[in-house]
């Protein structure tokens, strides 16, 4: 135990403030699990005993840290260990449990949880499974639901806070009972923001779901501060944080920009200018990633493959106008599509070493005129 109690009021130290977590967790839930064990229960001596050193390690003034605490100049307090998390938080444990999973390390890499209270939390760990992919996802909705009735809560489904956009869609639950939260879903009964969609559009269904997309970016971008942006013509050799005013600021003006041109040639007479336009608003739906970037095949991913795919019916439009249309999504092995591409962007977290981590731009070639595609690889 003293190796315990030493990195516990190790000063400074993020090691110390993951172990009280944990073990704070640990008490969390062995008092909920004690509380309903029945009177048969052989364990519940050993419980109580385990409960009681949790306690003396978690106390700061304990006789068994007192004693290393009195080498130090200035004691490690509980405040200090323990802010910004509150002392009934019920789901860190959770938390360290998903943020040391090996498994989940190429999706979420170093994940540090910045919540200060467990609805929060609970918005920021539903938040991490929309990077995974779909199986993953699957085993740790499981988990907590399996976890929510010993902390005599339930999960919410009607209570959520709702994004515009062309279908409903419920993206994740809220909760009920003793931690109380909302969730999130896409609702196509709020109008998509006025300055984006003016009117109901009859003509073109793919605009009205490209606004719905882009709204959803323009709402992520405030409600998800572990969101970054790499839209060459912001930032020609950067990955910046949007979480930060100026640069939320510059990614917003940009994908608004281009979702108005797409606006503005849709019916234009050349459809090489539309596909262009097109092209343009798919990149820059595409430079709004994670880090590590997402799945393909998690929430996110699908949301920003289903966006791309409305480039097929315009692509097939200028096709028949007698253009020469050649157009190649950039995926696999970066030795096999760096000739294809250009402002290529390097990153060391996560995923496949040397592979394509994200198809920021597609490739494509109208006629004669190269517009080089752009990716995220993995370094080598």
């Amino acid at each position: 135990m003293q190796h315990i109690d030493k990195l516990l009021v190790t000063e400074n130290s993020n090691l110390a403030w993951v172990l009280r977590l944990g073990l704070l967790g640990l008490r969390t839930q062995l008092q909920q699990a004690r509380n309903q064990a029945t009177v048969s229960d052989p364990g519940i001596e050993k419980c109580d005993a385990l409960l009681r050193e949790l306690d003396v390690m978690l106390e700061p003034n304990s006789s068994i840290s007192s004693s290393i605490q009195s080498a130090t100049p200035k004691p490690l307090q509980w405040e200090d260990v323990f802010e910004p998390v509150a002392s009934d938080f019920q789901l860190a444990s959770l938390a360290m449990t998903l943020k040391s999973d090996p498994e989940l390390k190429p999706y979420i890499g170093e994940y540090e949880f910045a919540s200060d209270n467990d609805g929060d939390l609970w918005n920021e760990i539903q938040r991490l499974l929309l990077r995974l992919p779909e199986r993953l996802v699957l085993i740790w909705r499981r988990r907590l639901q399996e976890i929510l009735p010993t902390l005599d809560t339930q999960e919410d489904t009607q209570t959520r806070k709702l994004l515009p956009f062309t279908r409903s869609e419920l993206i994740y639950p809220g909760l009920t009972g003793k931690i109380q939260t909302s969730g999130l879903a896409l609702s196509d009964k709020i109008a998509i923001a006025p300055q984006l969609l003016k009117s109901k559009s009859s003509s073109d269904t793919d605009i009205d779901f490209l606004a719905a997309v882009v709204s959803t970016c323009l709402k992520f971008i405030q409600l998800d501060a572990q969101l970054f942006h790499v839209l060459k013509s912001v930032d020609r050799f950067g990955i910046r944080p949007v979480h930060t005013e100026p640069e939320r600021s510059k990614y917003a003006t940009a994908l608004i920009e281009r979702f108005r041109r797409v606006q503005s040639t849709t019916h234009s007479t050349d459809p090489a200018v539309t596909l262009r336009a097109r092209l343009d608003l798919d990149e820059a739906i595409h430079s709004l990633v994670y880090m590590p970037p997402c799945d393909r095949y998690s929430w996110w991913g699908k949301l920003q493959g289903e966006a791309r795919r409305t480039l097929d019916p315009v692509i097939e439009r200028t096709r028949n106008a007698g253009y020469q249309i050649q157009i190649r999504p950039l995926w696999g092995t970066y030795a096999d599509v760096y000739t294809w591409s250009k402002d290529d962007l390097q990153i060391n977290c996560g995923g496949v070493p040397g592979e394509v981590a994200a198809c920021l731009r597609v490739y494509a070639k109208i006629n004669d005129e190269v517009l080089p595609g752009r990716v995220l690889f993995y370094a080598a």
